[in-house]
């Protein structure tokens, strides 16, 4: 139910531009208007939530690890996976970043008959999510090619190396098919796996239908209703230059296809998408771990009036003779009251 809630809400955007775009006519709004809305609200959700997060105290260090940690002169240590120095971090978050280490890392826990507990490598999770977000990332890139005039080399460069393999005119993406073949992995195992699935919340689904169905309408317009390439381009080369107009030969599918990034840009800084950013400012990954080696002092700690056991028990000490307890002075020694 959660995934058919978060595939109906898709499904009613794609109506809502559908009908507004294509019966409505408001091609100027779902061209124009809405675009800017949600770039601008990307841009602020994103630097708020960073802000946020930024501002937020971290007095300890806890970074997560998973080897060896600097000790004796003897003992190796891991350096990336548990780094005692800034270029040991750095390493660490390039490898997270770019290559998702902890992921690669990640294993998967079974229970058999016995009860016996098993655990085995979950592989195949890294490399369709790897495969994903290099698929979204090329495809956010090679889409550069619609605000840049002229194009750069790289740009087009990265157009011929996805479509190196020219089948159909116009020539199939590599990406195109990567992405959904990934985005559909990630959607099954969350619906196939029973414990996945229980853990899973409308927040999982929706963005994978999201994109899913930004792929589809791209694709679909690319592949199957052809769309005015040269309108297309004037058309965003209008928003980005702040000169916006709305052209001829604009199909309504190409403002589905807005509307739905449109929406996935505003959805994107209050949600679980946010990692993009989050990760660079995780003190669970950016930290070091070097606890043994250096005093760590919480820079928030204010003075606090503390009531030491030698005061309590110069307060208390007669009482507590009387009641058996020990004392650590005599009550003979007992300082005499200066009153």
């Amino acid at each position: 139910m959660k995934a058919i809630y978060s595939l109906f809400l898709v499904f009613a955007l794609v109506l809502v531009a559908l009908l507004g775009a294509g019966a409505g006519g408001m091609h100027y709004l779902f061209g124009v208007i809405i675009p800017y809305v949600a770039v601008v609200l990307f841009v602020a959700g994103f630097v708020m939530r960073v802000i946020r997060w930024g501002k937020s105290p971290v007095p300890f260090r806890i970074p997560t690890t998973c080897g060896q940690e600097f000790s004796l002169p003897w003992i190796k240590q891991n350096k990336i996976d548990n780094p005692s120095t800034t270029w040991g971090v750095i390493l660490r978050m390039f490898f997270e970043i770019v290559l998702f280490r902890s992921l690669f890392r990640n294993t998967r826990v079974e229970l058999h008959d016995g009860p016996k507990l098993a655990y085995a490598s979950n592989k195949w999770l890294w490399l369709f999510a790897l495969l994903f977000h290099y698929s979204f990332l090329t495809i956010f890139l090679r889409h550069m090619r619609l605000f840049t005039e002229p194009v750069p080399g790289f740009f087009q460069a990265l157009e011929s190396v996805d479509g190196m393999l020219q089948i159909g005119v116009p020539s199939l993406y590599l990406t195109d098919v990567v992405i959904v073949v990934a985005a559909t992995y990630l959607f099954l195992r969350r619906v196939v796996i029973p414990q996945v699935r229980y853990v899973s919340l409308p927040a999982d689904y929706f963005p994978l239908f999201l994109i899913l169905g930004i792929v589809l309408s791209g694709i679909f317009m690319r592949y199957f209703v052809k769309t005015d390439i040269v309108s297309v381009k004037e058309l965003t080369m209008g928003l980005v230059t702040f000169h916006p107009r709305i052209p001829e030969g604009v199909g309504t599918i190409f403002y589905i296809h807005v509307f739905l990034v449109s929406v996935l840009l505003i959805y994107f800084p209050f949600s679980k998408l946010m990692h993009m950013g989050g990760v660079f400012l995780s003190p669970t990954r950016n930290l070091a771990n070097n606890n043994r080696m250096k005093i760590h002092v919480n820079p928030w700690n204010y003075p606090v009036k503390v009531h030491t056991y030698e005061a309590y028990e110069d307060e208390f000490r007669e009482k507590m003779v009387e009641a058996g307890l020990p004392v650590e002075k005599p009550l003979e020694q007992q300082p005499e009251n200066k009153e």
